[in-house]
């Protein structure tokens, strides 16, 4: 195969695998989202869906800014838990502002997984997964209804990229 050919093939992989992430990620949490056990909603959610049945509102609302505004419950003793010790869902407000940054974390996720596949190391895959579990821990062990999100995105990301990588790498062989 000529180095162009070889070079938009990568190219297109690594564009690929960044740029379609993103939707299939949102789609799967999306649909996560709407299982019986995803955690409770927000009450401004439960109104904007009932006055808003195609739910264009709740597309375009942006996340809160804090842990803060997440649901608090209240526990068996009478104290208040953390921000999310009780999950309000993957594609809840809480998880969302836990989890800032998070786009841009799975845009870089995908390209390093994705690269390593077309340079064949597989092993530089888990030193990603290590890195990422790492980085969020403190904020997963304080926050651990976000840990839905983080966890479905990841391996949704991380199933997309690995797709697009192992498909670039057949193409090229």
């Amino acid at each position: 195969m000529s180095a162009p050919l070889v070079a938009l093939v990568v190219v297109g992989a690594l564009a690929l695998s960044v740029g379609g992430g993103w939707p299939v990620v949102s789609l799967v949490l999306r649909l996560a989202s709407r299982s019986s056990d995803a955690g409770r909603p927000r009450q401004a959610t439960r109104h904007a869906h009932a006055a808003d049945p195609a739910g264009t509102a709740a597309a375009t609302t942006r996340p809160a800014a804090t842990p803060e505004a997440a649901p608090a419950a209240t526990a068996p003793d009478g104290s208040t838990p953390s921000p999310l010790a009780v999950s309000d869902g993957p594609e809840g407000e809480g998880a969302r502002a836990v989890l800032r940054g998070g786009t841009w974390v799975g845009i870089l996720e995908r390209l390093a997984v994705t690269g390593c596949l077309l340079l064949g190391d597989v092993g530089g895959i888990a030193v990603i997964v290590a890195v990422k579990g790492l980085g969020r821990y403190p904020e997963l062990r304080e926050n651990p209804g976000a840990s839905e999100r983080f966890v479905i995105g990841t391996l949704a990301s991380l199933v997309w990229a690995a797709g697009v990588g192992y498909g670039a790498v057949a193409l090229l062989a």
